[in-house]
C-alpha cells in the first residue's frame, strides 16, 4: 500500500498583496511590506445561538466585520501615499487581500476605511508602519434564498 499521506502544499511569501481598486496607487505587493506581511481578522460571531428552554436558535449574520493589519515599510513612498489617503478621505470602498497560498480564496472587503495608522518608532530599528483598514465580508448566502 502507498503511503497515504498527501500533499501539504506550499506557501509562497511573496504571493501576499493588498489591492485597492478604487486608488491603485494604495496597492501593497510583498516588496512593500514588512515580515509580518498582512493579518486578516475575522470579528464576531458568523452565527448567533439564542439560547432556548431546550436547546438554540440560529440567526445567521450578513456580514461580519473584518480587520486587515498590514505591515508597511517607512522606507518607500507608499507609506507616504497611505498618510496622504487618510487626509484626504479615509474610505478606500472594496478591497482584495490576496492570501499567501493559492489554496486559499482572496478575500474581499467591502466598504473599507482606513481605521488606524502607527508609523512606529522612528529609531532606525524598525521599518515597519501599521496599517489597520476595517469593513465588511458577506456571509451565509443561503440565507437570502427563503
Amino acid at each position: 500500500m502507498p503511503n497515504p499521506q498527501i500533499q501539504q502544499g506550499v506557501l509562497n511569501r511573496v504571493r501576499c498583496s493588498v489591492i485597492v481598486p478604487n486608488f491603485t496607487s494604495l496597492n501593497i505587493t510583498a516588496s512593500y511590506m514588512g515580515k509580518s506581511f498582512a493579518k486578516v481578522d475575522f470579528e464576531g460571531n458568523f452565527v448567533e445561538q439564542i439560547e432556548t428552554g431546550t436547546g438554540a436558535v440560529r440567526s445567521p449574520e450578513p456580514y461580519v466585520m473584518t480587520t486587515v493589519t498590514i505591515g508597511i515599510l517607512r522606507s518607500q513612498a507608499l507609506a507616504a501615499n497611505w498618510v496622504a489617503q487618510f487626509k484626504t478621505d479615509s474610505y478606500l470602498g472594496s478591497v482584495n487581500v490576496h492570501p499567501d497560498s493559492s489554496a486559499f480564496p482572496v478575500i474581499s472587503i467591502n466598504d473599507t476605511v482606513i481605521r488606524h495608522l502607527d508609523p512606529g518608532a522612528f529609531d532606525g530599528a524598525d521599518p515597519v508602519v501599521r496599517l489597520t483598514l476595517r469593513g465588511t465580508v458577506n456571509i451565509n448566502d443561503n440565507m437570502w434564498s427563503f
